[in-house]
């Protein structure tokens, strides 16, 4: 008689308990879909690599690339791509920051090139230090997007282009209506480091 209790229990205990054990939800089994990141989000993380290779590193450039997989969200991207130097190393590395795995040796998360040998700035651009990457793109989009007015809302995608050029003080976000600077009709110059409005490009 003990044994037979003792076995409606067990059996009881195992019917509740999995009753309680919810089956997972269609929510649960779906991932969510990647979101694109901001330029300064995107840097950070690439700079933070790139410390680990050379203590020093500067940027010296950065720019968005448009994926088709990924949302298209204005003062975002689904992948960017920087260039890092080192004046100590005389060298300069390649860096990716994508938020899925891509065409293009696209990988998620952070990638980096083997470096090349670099001799200092030419083309009228130099290395600048991540510190002056205060403004943030979407807060240069909008900024950009009030210079351009209504023109400027027609472009399928919007780039940016991060570089400290000779003419401006501090480094800028040049913000793209298209896919490059050689194809577009239509680009503004903020500054990355105040977010001030300096030039409209046509």
């Amino acid at each position: 008689m003990k044994r037979l209790s003792s076995l409606s229990i067990c059996v009881l205990i195992a019917i509740l308990a999995g009753c309680s054990e919810q089956p997972p939800t269609a929510a649960a089994k779906k991932e969510a879909p990647a979101e694109p990141v901001t330029g300064q989000t995107a840097i950070y993380r690439m700079y933070q690599v790139a410390r680990t290779w050379a203590p020093d590193v500067q940027v010296l450039k950065m720019n968005s690339i448009h994926l088709t997989e990924v949302p298209e969200v204005r003062g975002k991207a689904g992948a960017w791509q920087a260039t890092l130097v080192s004046q100590e190393k005389s060298a300069a590395r390649t860096y990716s920051y994508s938020v899925v795995e891509a065409e293009g040796n696209l990988h998620q998360g952070v990638f980096a090139q083997p470096p090349e040998s670099w001799s200092g700035p030419s083309g009228g651009t130099k290395p600048f230090l991540i510190a002056a990457v205060k403004v943030d793109t979407d807060a240069a989009y909008q900024t950009a997007l009030d210079k351009a007015h209504a023109a400027g809302q027609k472009a399928p995608t919007i780039s940016f282009l991060l570089e400290k050029e000779d003419k401006w003080t501090n480094a800028t976000w040049r913000v793209i209506w298209g896919e490059s600077v050689g194809t577009s009709g239509l680009s503004v110059y903020i500054d990355a480091t105040t977010g001030e409005y300096l030039e409209t490009m046509h």
